[in-house]
């Protein structure tokens, strides 16, 4: 019998395909102390951890419960990895959690550092983004977040090795993690904007965790309220880590949130989907193409038809 403070820890291979969908469904089924582990070397090769409480969650509560979970890899014509159900007693979760968390290179030149954890000295001459990734909402590990932190750091190369004093966009900004890189590549201004409050928050917070509050400015909403950030000043670069038929609705907004001259990094989509998403931007007055991808994942680059 499962003691007053007892824990069930949920185990499972998390495919890169089906992350965000899991996520997404564990936080709707009230399950938010979830984490992801890999090692920086491997970053494909992640495994979904959750933590439930187990006097709410009894044998019979865990079948329902991956019965809700199978279904989600069917649009990727992928199986469910078997779960493995481990009972953790009196145990503090949130230490347990912790432990799963180490420094993440992300291309040359970033480094993606939990609140908690020193820098190592192997990674002193990095750009370092510090993140309390206990939200959720994007720390680096999903191969779309990592295409565009990559395309960030891209940038930053072609322009000679900083991004320079530019405005940024960042739709649909999560945990501030994209905006937090081009700040740290260069770029003078963040307008960031998401539908989740605690997304919001978390944005905030780990603006103030790498010393870019004064630079990164947040608010509630979409489109609507990224233009009203930027002041009727359209930014010079658009970052955009959403899924490809959000884009596709947001799109005919793209021309109040990215200067004629400027580029968007676009990811989140499927690269299947990239056809489809390049005609409906091409409608739009954009030129898009698909420029790096990572398994199934796809990141698009656009600028503003000639």
């Amino acid at each position: 019998m499962p003691g007053p403070l007892s824990w069930w820890r949920l185990e499972l291979a998390c495919p890169p395909e089906l992350e965000e969908s899991l996520l997404w469904k564990l936080e709707l089924l009230g399950i938010p102390r979830v984490a992801l582990r890999h090692r920086p070397e491997a970053p494909q090769q992640r495994q979904l951890l959750a933590w439930l409480p187990a006097a709410d969650w009894p044998e019979a509560e865990r079948q329902r419960l991956e019965a809700a979970l199978a279904p989600l890899g069917e649009p990727f014509a992928l199986q469910l990895p078997p779960i493995s159900w481990t009972l953790q007693d009196d145990e503090d979760w949130s230490l347990s959690w912790k432990q799963h968390w180490q420094p993440d290179p992300v291309g040359r030149t970033l480094l993606i550092l939990p609140v908690w954890l020193e820098l190592p000295a192997a990674h002193a001459d990095r750009r370092v983004i510090r993140l309390d990734p206990g939200s959720a909402f994007g720390t680096g590990s999903h191969p779309t977040t990592r295409l565009c932190l990559e395309a960030i750091e891209a940038l930053a190369d072609q322009a000679g090795g900083s991004l320079g004093p530019i405005r940024v966009a960042d739709l649909g900004c999560g945990s501030g993690i994209l905006g937090l890189a081009a700040l740290l590549q260069g770029a003078a201004r963040v307008a960031a904007v998401d539908t989740d409050c605690l997304a919001v928050r978390a944005t905030q917070d780990n603006a103030a965790l790498s010393g870019c509050s004064d630079r990164l400015q947040v608010g509630l909403g979409s489109a609507q309220t990224l233009a009203a950030l930027l002041e009727g000043q359209p930014a010079d670069l658009l970052l955009c880590n959403i899924l490809a038929p959000v884009i596709e609705a947001l799109s005919p907004t793209f021309h109040t949130l990215l200067d004629a001259t400027g580029v968007g990094l676009l990811s989140g989509l499927l690269v299947d989907q990239a056809p489809g998403l390049e005609q409906a931007l091409l409608e739009q007055g954009w030129r898009a193409q698909l420029t790096a991808q990572q398994g199934l994942w796809g990141l698009m680059t656009i600028r503003r038809v000639a």
